[in-house]
């Protein structure tokens, strides 16, 4: 008896997509983490406000602040190293994991593990946020809820019997819908889940992401506002000229991006030689930005009005380049010492401020150019040109300009993958031994069926071949392991190994007997030529088998054999063919 693997029941129907009706359980799920990722973003906004006030104005009150206030230099010195002395405690002693910004966490509990993250996180991270922030540290709020939602989703799908890639996706639903609430930007925030959280773009995956993306946006225009966060004028038609200056201010910004990796990276590497324990790491680092505060106080906080004004062109030039530094310098040294903040809001100061250094220098081009460095600075760092592009258009309401923020943000990405391995938040992960790719492709054995790497006209026994003659056969050092079974018509009936020689031969079979007598009455399971090497692929490692027979689909006679050898050759061929040059077409020259 045979079987084949394209007729197997447990083989889904070939479609463009491998999505079944879950989807509808997780989009609906997805709901719920939208409202549970809003009103996560909401808490954090409250307790970044609460933090401000306790710190600069001594004061139990949820009312918005401007830091530092009237505070003088010693207060604007000491803030931050409380608040981070309370920050390295709440590390020590509750869970290491809300150090640092953020997302390279997310990516590493929906890698490595499981896509689980613990109730202490979903509750430790916006508050070690809020005081980090609330305190002045030069960070903004996005990082802490990717994170606080992320956490969420992942904590609702924990409550139920879910595959690992189900709860992948209830996390990244929860990490979006945070972004959402915060920024107002709900396309970006589905950009940023498929450029950097996912590693997939599937309906199962996607859908249920929009779903709490779009619950997540109504929640956020009802309860904080709608509109565009930083709006500002623009009333000029765009001209190409235009759109050059602005890439070439995302090639600017990729090199600035490439820059800040590194530079926090080796302060990293700085704070780990310190002879002393990592808890005291981010009240040394703050002390660096206490004195960055006392030299500019705009570099304290989030900075969300310090973007607003270098988009309404608000600031001398002096004050923009003392931003532009001081807040470089003061959020590496911060960040690297391992405190709880995010990258967001930071860049966007950095990359805003450059374009408008140039802004400065060719007058007339204004706003333009600071939204230009937003949307390079972000894509060249997170490496999600996509992300940056629509991000910088949906904060600033400015959709006529989406083709300057495309142009920024690709030069940046451009800049930015040549001179830099790896993104500001896999270069951690690839620290802690994890390499990941973020390049999606094509499965090539999606696409590669069995007739392209099968081996035609493959050696057979005969079913009435005797079992001596079998072993003799199978003892020659250059014999296959396998072999394909016939019958009178050269029908395939099994696959026979060295394995199952050996055990006939330890139980002391008579040499005389056939192979059709000792061959089991089990289905045998082959392919056709068209059996995609997937199924194929399955199949040899899911049962464990050295070899898949490859039958005539009207006759069943054995065309070819396919090993695990020859699935492993389908990866180099497609690399061969990433790699191979060849030219097709020439000019000829003229006699």
């Amino acid at each position: 008896m045979r079987d084949t693997l394209s007729d197997s029941p447990h083989r889904p129907k070939l479609s463009d997509h491998t999505v079944t009706k879950r989807v509808i359980i997780l989009a609906l799920m997805g709901i719920l983490i939208g409202t549970g990722g809003a009103f996560g973003a909401i808490v954090l906004l409250h307790l970044i406000a609460l933090m401000t006030n306790l710190f600069w104005y001594h004061q139990f009150s949820f009312a918005e602040h401007v830091m530092p206030g009237n505070a003088g230099p010693l207060h604007i010195l000491a803030a931050p190293v409380l608040g981070s002395l309370i920050i390295g405690v709440m590390a020590r002693f509750g869970s290491e994991k809300i150090r640092g910004h953020g997302i390279p966490e997310a990516i590493e509990a929906i890698l490595y593990s499981e896509s689980r993250m613990s109730p202490k996180v979903a509750v430790l991270k916006p508050l070690s946020s809020a005081v980090s922030i609330g305190s002045g540290g030069p960070f903004g709020a996005e990082g802490p809820i990717i994170m606080t939602g992320g956490a969420i989703g992942s904590l609702f799908a924990q409550l139920f019997h879910l595959s690992a890639a189900e709860r992948k996706t209830l996390l990244v639903a929860g990490a979006a819908a945070g972004m959402t609430a915060i920024f107002n930007a709900p396309v970006a925030a589905v950009l940023l889940a498929l450029e950097v959280l996912l590693f997939e773009w599937k309906p199962r995956s996607f859908i249920p992401v929009v779903n709490a993306v779009l619950v997540s946006w109504c929640w956020r225009n009802a309860l904080i506002g709608t509109g565009a966060i930083f709006p500002f004028q623009w009333l000029t038609h765009l001209q190409p000229m235009e759109l050059i200056v602005a890439v070439g201010i995302g090639a600017l910004t990729g090199v600035i991006a490439v820059a800040l990796s590194k530079s926090l990276y080796r302060l990293e590497e700085w704070f780990h030689q310190l002879p002393v324990h990592w808890m005291w790491w981010p009240a040394l680092g703050s002390v660096a930005v206490g004195i960055g505060g006392i030299l500019q106080p705009r570099v304290l906080g989030a900075g969300y009005v310090s973007i607003q004004n270098l988009l309404d062109g608000l600031l001398a030039i002096n004050i923009i380049i003392s931003l532009l530094l001081v807040k470089s310098i003061v959020w590496l040294i911060s960040l690297g010492s391992g405190t709880s903040g995010g990258v967001v809001a930071p860049l966007l100061i950095i990359g805003g401020a450059m374009g408008a250094v140039v802004a400065h220098l060719l007058p007339g081009y204004g706003g333009m150019l600071v939204m230009a460095g937003m949307a390079g600075i972000l894509s060249g760092a997170m490496r999600a040109p996509l992300t940056g592009t629509v991000f910088a258009v949906e904060v600033t309401g400015h959709f006529d300009l989406l083709p300057v923020a495309l142009g920024a943000a690709v030069a940046s990405y451009t800049v930015s993958v040549l001179m830099m391995p790896r993104s500001i938040f896999t270069e951690r992960l690839a620290r802690r031994g994890h390499h990941i790719v973020q390049e999606y492709a094509t499965d090539t054995l999606e696409t590669t069926k069995a007739r392209q790497i099968m081996t035609a006209s493959p050696a057979t026994l005969p079913a009435s071949t005797p079992l001596q003659e079998v072993i003799a056969v199978m003892s020659d050092l250059h014999a296959h392991h396998h072999y394909p079974v016939v019958d009178a018509q050269d029908k395939f009936l099994a696959v026979v190994s060295r394995k199952e020689m050996i055990h006939w031969q330890l139980q002391q079979r008579a040499m005389d007997i056939s192979l059709q007598e000792l061959l089991s009455d089990q289905p045998q399971m082959s392919a056709h030529p068209d059996t995609l090497c997937s199924h194929i692929a399955d199949h040899l490692f899911s049962e464990e088998v050295g070899m898949v027979v490859v039958t005539d689909v009207e006759s069943g006679k054995v065309e070819g054999v396919i090993t695990r050898h020859d699935i492993f050759r389908v990866r180099y061929l497609a690399q061969k063919a990433e790699s191979f040059k060849v030219r097709y077409l020439g000019l000829r020259k003229s006699a």
